[in-house]
């Protein structure tokens, strides 16, 4: 290989596994625009929590109709679902009285949330991030948070 075959390896390399492109404004403001066309397809408010890899919450916005409750839980859901590498609908079974994981949620002093709304970002099998939606019924926080996970990466196209 000559020295300029080696960095286009590289470069593909690099663009395969820097999953920091997808948080850009840009890229975040879009996704954020489909889950509240979800949200209001629905009729309902909520709020929405982009975190990366770290749990830094890189986006949220509160929708005006959502609920005061969700503006905390929107980030814990994208924290948990980071923290336990599972979607925060599979947490719950692991957490009950006898399960393994029982009284994990109260040495995490109130952090973890067992209850849909919680997705992980997967990029090239890595999670880069989650997304955390809340304010409507379990099953609408679940439904506007798959829609939102699946806009996520469809942002590369254009660069975010």
């Amino acid at each position: 290989m000559n020295t300029n075959e080696i960095r286009r390896v590289v470069r593909a390399i690099l663009a395969e596994t820097n999953s920091e492109r997808f948080f850009t404004r840009k890229n975040m403001q879009r996704v954020f625009d489909v889950a509240e066309a979800k949200a209001n397809e629905l009729k309902v408010g909520v709020t929405m929590c982009v975190a990366d890899e770290a749990g830094n919450v890189r986006m949220l916005y509160h929708m005006p109709n959502a609920n005061m409750v969700s503006r905390t839980l929107a980030p814990k859901k994208a924290w948990s679902a980071i923290a336990m590498k599972e979607p925060t609908k599979d947490i719950s079974a692991d957490i009950q009285p006898g399960a393994p994981l029982y009284e994990m949620s109260g040495n995490l002093a109130g952090r973890l949330v067992s209850f849909p709304g919680g997705i992980p970002l997967v990029w090239n099998g890595k999670i880069v991030g989650a997304m955390g939606i809340s304010g409507g019924l379990i099953e609408q926080d679940q439904l506007i948070c798959e829609t939102a996970v699946n806009a996520f990466f469809k942002g590369d196209k254009d660069n975010g």
